[in-house]
């Protein structure tokens, strides 16, 4: 059930927050120690937001943080969704996928793109393709393969 969810803009102080959750994921989790090595760290992360670069939204129960999704207004490329375990199926990681989305079209891009597991038994690999995000042939620097959507003026 996720009436009890609510959805609001990404803001520069929920980078840590954002960070702590990914380690929480099920699959394709990563640390704060991982994402640092990435040059992924609270300050930079915050710094993306605060600019426009990082658009995202975050997904709250109460207070608490239960999910985020953020593209890249540059390149046009969903760079993170995560979701905590306890809320996967429910349609929250659909919802902020289709609101990062609508930023990116918001931006100029009708060819979006994300990297994706390859392994069919990693839950992210059917859900993107279900949504109609197809592979591009291409695999991306951490061995993700690249996939991509093509949308109109609206999503």
């Amino acid at each position: 059930m996720v009436n009890h969810i609510h959805y609001r803009r990404a803001l520069p102080d929920d980078a840590a927050a954002c960070i702590d959750l990914r380690g929480r994921t099920r699959e394709n989790a990563f640390s704060a120690a991982d994402l640092a090595e990435l040059g992924i760290t609270e300050d930079s992360w915050a710094a993306g937001i605060r600019d426009g670069a990082l658009p995202g939204h975050i997904a709250l129960e109460g207070e608490g943080m239960v999910g985020y999704c953020f593209g890249d207004r540059e390149g046009g490329e969903i760079v993170v969704l995560a979701l905590l375990p306890a809320y996967e199926g429910q349609g929250i990681g659909r919802r902020l996928l289709d609101l990062s989305i609508a930023d990116l079209v918001q931006a100029g891009h009708s060819r979006l793109i994300l990297g994706c597991a390859a392994d069919p038994a990693v839950r992210s690999h059917g859900f993107y393709r279900y949504l109609g995000w197809r592979p591009t042939g291409e695999i991306d620097a951490l061995g993700d393969e690249v996939l991509e959507l093509h949308v109109g003026a609206t999503p």
